[in-house]
């Protein structure tokens, strides 16, 4: 009787043992509540006692969360853009107890996504529905970030990045965008083919300007005795060519009879 009463007692103390230690892990801290009081400060990581009849340990991590969000934002011209959202925060470690002691442990559904969710769609409100698909993306996660960042950053969070994963466009507005976006390659091509040919003109031009030029300069060299010297010169020519007969040239010119 004594052996079994020493082997409940063995199990009891075992038990409260196992009870009472908490293993808090790398990138977590441990809060400590004690009769509804939070105790300073926040528990590092390792394995940590308590009393656990009127503590309670509460694991919170510091290291950087990922929560995904899907929803409609607004657009200025009005319309619903589906989409969906990566929020890239943490906790601050120094700053744990004071978000469990004036939050609660669901700070996500009490704080961080009710701010979201009005600045983002306080951002978008101000972009059109294009806009959410283009380069202006990065603005608009730039600006919500530091918009919840205004809002929690002293409240002991800190917004690390906010990413726009997928945006789903009313498809109206898809055409629209396709539509927009063949028109400016199509004026770009039509630029470039009218580029194209006024170069092709001014070619023209500058060639027809040297040929107007030599054309010029020849026929101002050309005197009498240049006209006459050449004339000789292609009478003397011919007159070397075994096809020649008989030349008559004009009354000032040399008469080239048959050998």
């Amino acid at each position: 009787m004594k052996r079994l009463l020493k082997l409940f007692v063995a199990s009891l103390l075992a038990s409260f043992f196992l009870m009472s230690c908490v293993t808090v892990r790398q990138g977590n801290v441990g809060v400590k509540r004690t009769i509804g009081k939070i105790q300073e400060p926040s528990l590092p990581a390792g394995p940590r006692w308590y009393n656990p009849f009127v503590s309670k340990v509460i694991i919170v991590p510091v290291n950087t969360q990922n929560l995904e969000v899907s929803l409609p934002l607004p657009s200025k011209e009005g319309l619903n853009v589906e989409a969906q959202i990566s929020i890239l925060y943490h906790v601050q470690a120094e700053k744990a107890t004071d978000v469990i002691g004036t939050i609660g442990e669901d700070y996500l559904g009490t704080i961080i996504l009710p701010v979201f969710r009005a600045a983002a769609a306080d951002v978008t409100a101000k972009f059109m529905a294009k806009d959410m698909h283009t380069g202006n993306r990065l603005d608009i996660e730039r600006a919500i970030r530091d918009k919840m960042m205004d809002l929690l950053g002293d409240r002991g969070f800190v917004i690390e990045a906010v990413l726009l994963k997928s945006v789903t466009l009313p498809q109206g507005l898809y055409r629209a965008i396709e539509e927009k976006l063949q028109a400016e390659q199509d004026a770009q091509r039509m630029e470039f083919v009218l580029q194209k040919e006024r170069q092709e003109a001014e070619r023209k031009t500058i060639e027809a300007a040297g040929v107007r030029d030599a054309n010029k300069i020849i026929s101002e060299g050309l005197t009498p005795a240049i006209i006459q010297y050449k004339s000789l010169e292609v009478y003397r020519e011919l007159s070397k060519s075994p096809n020649a007969k008989v030349i008559i040239g004009g009354a000032t010119q040399p008469v080239l009879l048959e050998p």
